[in-house]
């Protein structure tokens, strides 16, 4: 074969390759053509500061989310959200939401306000808005929940409370004391913002993924396996729980799932809607 018949044979086996590469993609396999249910991840600070977080946030630093000011910026963040045009919405609650559908027709009937937290604020008033039916609530508790309350796991309780006795969320790591600054800030652009801003900047793609950081430093770092055995028997799989109780809803290919939680749950549950074909996953600033 002269030089000029090796070049173009191997130009055409350049032109194979790469045209097989192109069509190796594997949602071309794994989705095809078929209709998946699309979901908005909605990572939110908690309207009523609970303070059941590591990070406590003063109440002086703590917005009214009743004001006059910021019910104008919850219309505009409604306003935004219902873009999204759901189906469904998800919110951070037990399974049993019959106490939110009795809130939310006591609201209706004039006879209760909705409270603080971001399920009335911003689930049961999209929910009435967008004309649904209902909410469902997919909250769960982890392993290391069912271990400590569960009298079926008595006999093994005190092996995990030993294992993990040290593991107090607690730290004075230069890590930590990072993130605590990172957290003012955080809290300081909710009194500085309109709220559809703060949202904005709370469910971009690198500020989940470095506060997803925050669980892997600080009390992970004890002993060798301390850490990760902890973290994955009680956040991974607390996480992995809501995950599939999302999946387990009566969900059709045509459906929007709004699926509204805390922000910390977006580092894990952002990577399982990404990865499963199940679903499309639409990002916060894309609507």
């Amino acid at each position: 074969m002269n030089t000029k018949m090796q070049i173009l044979s191997f130009l055409f086996g350049l032109f194979i390759t790469s045209s097989l590469m192109a069509q190796s993609s594997p949602d071309s396999i794994l989705i095809g053509d078929r209709e998946v249910p699309q979901v908005l991840l909605v990572g939110t600070f908690h309207f009523a500061y609970p303070n059941m977080d590591a990070y406590k946030v003063a109440e002086e630093d703590q917005i009214d989310i009743k004001s006059q000011e910021k019910q104008a910026e919850v219309q505009a963040l409604l306003d935004y959200l219902a873009r999204f045009k759901p189906t469904k919405i998800v919110v951070e609650s037990g399974e049993n939401t019959g106490y939110l559908m009795r809130r939310y027709e006591r609201w209706l009937a004039g006879e209760e306000e909705l409270k603080r937290n971001e399920r009335d604020q911003l689930g049961i008033r999209l929910m009435h808005r967008m004309g649904l039916d209902t909410i469902y609530g997919c909250d769960a508790g982890s392993i290391l929940y069912d271990i400590n309350n569960d009298e079926r796991y008595a006999s093994v309780k005190p092996i995990f409370e030993e294992m993990f006795k040290d593991y107090d969320w607690q730290s004075d790591s230069e890590f930590d004391k990072l993130y605590n600054a990172f957290y003012e800030y955080e809290t300081s652009l909710e009194k500085e913002l309109p709220l559809l801003d703060v949202f904005k900047y709370m469910n971009r793609d690198d500020v989940i993924r470095r506060g997803h950081g925050a669980y892997l430093i600080g009390d992970f770092t004890l002993g060798e396996n301390i850490g990760p055995d902890f973290l994955s028997m009680y956040w991974y799989n607390r996480n992995l729980r809501i995950f599939r109780k999302i999946q387990r809803l009566d969900i059709q290919p045509d459906d929007r799932v709004m699926v509204i939680f805390g922000a910390g749950h977006l580092g894990i549950l952002k990577q399982q809607f990404e990865s499963t074909p199940e679903f499309e996953l639409v990002k916060f600033g894309d609507l």
